[in-house]
Parts: C-alpha cells; sequence; structure tokens
C-alpha cells in the first residue's frame, strides 16, 4: 500500500482519498495500523508520552452535552468547587514521581471566572518553581484573550479544548454552545502561544464521514495533541446505552487519525480500556501518547498495567513529555 512512504515524501492525503481508505473494506485494519506504525516509528521512535488529569472541578456545569456525566441533565453526579491550590500542587507532586511528562489540570463548566484563572496561575507558578520540567496543560473551558495571557505567563505549557465531533454532528452532542465556539478557544490560545490540544470522542452516532472531518479539522486547527476518546457510556446520558465500537473499529480510528495529522501527537485517552480492551499494546503502534490513571469521573488501569505494556511492546516512557 505504501500510504506512509507517499506521506513522508511529502503528499498527504485529501479528505475523499482517506474517507475512502476508511471505508473500504478490502483495505484490511491490520494494513493501516502498519502504514501508520510507520509514521509513528518516523516522527517518535520508540517513545511514549505519559499523562495525568486532575479533576480540579466536577460537576458544576451549565452545559448539557451528551457524553459527560458531568453535564446540566445529570441528577446524580459528584459536585465540588475548584479545590484548593495546595490540593492542585500536590496532584502535581505525584505526577512527577510518578513519572508523567504531563499533568492536566481539568475544571467543570462552560469556561473559568477570573478568579478562577488566577487560583490556576498561582498553582501553576508554584508548581513550575518546584517541577520545572513538567508541562502543565489546563483545560478550563471556554477562556478569553486576557485569561490566555494570564495562563501563559503563569507556566502553563498547553491548553486542551476538545472540537469532540465534527461541525455537522455537533448540534447532535451538545446545544448549549457552538462549535465555532471551541475553534476560537483553540485559536486563542495560539495566538498567545500556548500548545494547542484538541481531540474528539469516538462512537457517539457519528458517520464516517464525520470521522474523518474531525481528523482534517484538527488537521486545520494545527493541533499539536490529538487526544482521541472512545466513548465511555453513562448511565442516565443522551449516549449512555449506545455501543457502536469494538477493539478493530477503534484501531481503523485511530490509523486514519495518524495518517491524516501524521507529525502530531496523537493520545489514546478516555475508554481505551473497555473500547480497545486487549488491543490497548497494539494501539501503542499508532498512537505516541496515554493518559495514565484515572479519567474525570470514570476509572482507568492501574499506573503498573500501563507501565508494564509499555516496556512488552518495546517501547519506552518519553521523559521529556
Amino acid at each position: 500500500m505504501n500510504v506512509a512512504q507517499r506521506i513522508l515524501d511529502g503528499d498527504p492525503l485529501d479528505e475523499k482519498e482517506a474517507l475512502s481508505l476508511y471505508l473500504d473494506e478490502s483495505v484490511d485494519t491490520l494494513s493501516l495500523v502498519h502504514e501508520a506504525y510507520e509514521l509513528r516509528k518516523a516522527y517518535y521512535g520508540k517513545k511514549v508520552k505519559l499523562n495525568m488529569i486532575l479533576n480540579a472541578k466536577s460537576g458544576i456545569c451549565p452545559e448539557d452535552c451528551g457524553y459527560c456525566g458531568q453535564s446540566r441533565d445529570m441528577k446524580k453526579k459528584t459536585r465540588y468547587a475548584l479545590v484548593p491550590e495546595n490540593q492542585i500542587i500536590e496532584g502535581a507532586k505525584t505526577a512527577d514521581a510518578h513519572r508523567i511528562g504531563t499533568y492536566c489540570i481539568v475544571m467543570s463548566g462552560r469556561g473559568p471566572s477570573d478568579k478562577e484563572v488566577d487560583h490556576i496561575s498561582r498553582s501553576v507558578e508554584e508548581i513550575k518553581a518546584n517541577h520545572p520540567q513538567l508541562k502543565i496543560c489546563a483545560c478550563l473551558g471556554l477562556a478569553n484573550e486576557s485569561q490566555a495571557e494570564k495562563l501563559k505567563l503563569s507556566g502553563v505549557d498547553r491548553y486542551n479544548h476538545n472540537i469532540n465531533t465534527s461541525e455537522n454532528y455537533h448540534d447532535e452532542v451538545v446545544t448549549t454552545h457552538s462549535f465555532e465556539d471551541r475553534v476560537n478557544t483553540v485559536n486563542i490560545m495560539k495566538k498567545k502561544n500556548i500548545s494547542p490540544c484538541s481531540g474528539v470522542i469516538c462512537g457517539m452516532g457519528e458517520r464516517s464521514e464525520d470521522i474523518i472531518d474531525m481528523a482534517f479539522t484538527l488537521k486545520a486547527l494545527d493541533a499539536d495533541s490529538i487526544p482521541i476518546n472512545f466513548l465511555h457510556p453513562i448511565k442516565g446520558t443522551k449516549f449512555g446505552d449506545m455501543d457502536q465500537l469494538d477493539p478493530m473499529k477503534c484501531m481503523r480510528i485511530l490509523s486514519m487519525f495518524r495518517l491524516i495529522n501524521p507529525s502530531k501527537e496523537i493520545r489514546i485517552a478516555g475508554g481505551r480500556e473497555v473500547n480497545l480492551r486487549s488491543l490497548q499494546s497494539m494501539a501503542l503502534m499508532v498512537a505516541n501518547s496515554i493518559f495514565v490513571g484515572d479519567y474525570l469521573i470514570t476509572g482507568g488501569q492501574p499506573n503498573q498495567m500501563d507501565f508494564d505494556m509499555i516496556e512488552d511492546m518495546g517501547f519506552e516512557i518519553d521523559h521529556s513529555a
């Protein structure tokens, strides 16, 4: 097939070609994985980046995202306001002790208040003073330019704001903000020289065309890091009974994101344990980054299992992540 070599030679897939390749049942998924691996190897060798999440504010949200157990429509959920600064700082110590490269501070809600941004910024300044090598990613929702400036000055390296789905399917997922709102936040962070992290959630009823569109949207946004979440259905949410994924479909999706965004950090994120199942280690042939530990409100596998998986595959932790 030699798709990887073509891409490395400077001839990328266009959207029509990518969709045709994704849909072509005569193209074995493992063949796509092989092509994606050639790109992963060319850009990242055997390195795997590790990321850890702190759920710094939970369940307080006016948004109606259909996948989220913290949305306004969920009756039973864990709720707490922004945790104290010392708790954020302690989380960074834990991340550092577990060889994590990127520490992700995540808040529920539409977007942060200026007071909350100040709170996060003070915490990040303290973290950077004691753990200068630790990359800090903030995921605080829709933000404005002045907030982005404060975060940058404090030492925030990266800002995560996922597009989640395609522009065409967006209104099926959430109605309380627009697709443009999400894209604008990513662009604000880029303008303020904060590394943009933006990804997707697959398995929410989107079409194949939507999956390819997501990958090309992120290419156009020039997102440095692309977390790929696979829906982990939560009872009580709009998509709580949905089951559209299996391990090989997840591998096909991951491979297409690598082929479309060959040089970017592709991260296996939420839902990997329940959707990839025994193929989690194979997914590292495509992705070069994973979350370690628990997610926002769903559990992950024990850290040591991830470390063992990386070692068993012949990969190594990227300590410069």
